[in-house]
């Protein structure tokens, strides 16, 4: 009992650390292909310790602060259901299809506490970040039940052990796993599907209100994100990891793909980012679906 309790803050403090790392490196990024130097080491932890040392903070009411503290909550609970190596918290009590659950919500918290703004910059935001959310649920669920079906259960500890056995998911549902990349770009939130934040359109969307130790959550909450989305890809397509260093290297390649594609690309609106995800992923993944139901 007490190794589970010790795994369940661990976990969560190590996707912290190593999403601050990813935070950096999509800065990094994002600074070559713009030919700049880009920021220092300690930058995204300078980030955050700033913004949440700051004495002003601007309170919209109760749901304000519950609907931030649900979005970063929602992802700490969902660190748990991830196995990592020499980790697996409750992933092997546990399976997949909670964990989807768990990734909605953040948004939903989100959306609690943009409401309660007033702003309607906030409200647009939030409204295309749902939308954000419903197109790249659908190609991601469809992702999830292929390779569910092919493992044989829901339960990502036996996913990885499947793969160590029989080799990586990527190789044996290649269209799966580019449906389940392209469906990661619109997770991320980054170009060509940043449609909620859209600074020169809408003022930042659901941040025109954040402030503070408000904003200091919301890095934390991206950086939880980029954690997620690289160790949960490495975990269906790149058989997990054995050892910390070829697990990470896998997560980083991962999280590095969609951002060195996103820079490359303006933003979509709407109803292009709706066509887009609607379109090749989830085609992609059905495809997918039906080559692995019919092997």
């Amino acid at each position: 009992m007490m190794a589970l309790i010790v795994e369940l803050v661990l976990m969560p403090a190590v996707a912290f650390v190593v999403g601050l790392a990813m935070l950096l490196m999509m800065r990094k990024i994002a600074a070559k292909i713009q030919r700049r130097v880009g920021p220092p080491f300690f930058q995204p932890l300078y980030d955050v310790v700033k913004f949440f040392g700051k004495q002003t903070q601007i309170s919209h009411g109760l749901i304000h602060d519950v609907g931030i503290i649900v979005a970063v909550g929602g992802y700490i609970a969902a660190e748990t259901l991830i196995p990592v190596p020499g980790m697996t918290g409750i992933a092997d009590r546990t399976d997949v299809i909670t964990l989807i659950y768990f990734l909605m919500v953040p948004s939903l918290g989100m959306a609690l506490a943009a409401g309660q703004c007033a702003n309607p910059n906030a409200s647009i935001g939030i409204s295309r970040a749902l939308t954000a959310m419903l197109a790249y649920d659908i190609p991601f669920v469809i992702v999830i039940f292929g390779m569910s079906w092919m493992y044989g259960t829901t339960n990502l500890v036996q996913m990885v052990e499947y793969q160590q056995a029989h080799g990586w998911g990527l190789f044996q549902a290649p269209l799966l796993a580019f449906a389940g990349l392209f469906a990661l770009q619109g997770m991320l939130g980054k170009q060509p599907f940043e449609i909620y934040v859209a600074p020169a359109e809408i003022a930042t969307g659901p941040m025109v209100e954040m402030g503070g130790k408000y904003l200091g959550s919301l890095i934390v909450m991206q950086s939880f994100s980029l954690y997620t989305a690289g160790i949960l890809y490495t975990t269906l397509f790149l058989g997990g990891g054995v050892t910390w260093i070829d697990f990470l290297v896998k997560a980083f390649l991962v999280v590095a793909i969609p951002m060195t594609i996103a820079f490359q690309f303006p933003r979509y609106r709407a109803e292009q980012m709706l066509g887009s995800l609607w379109k090749w992923p989830v085609l992609a993944g059905l495809l997918g679906l039906a080559v692995v139901m019919w092997s």
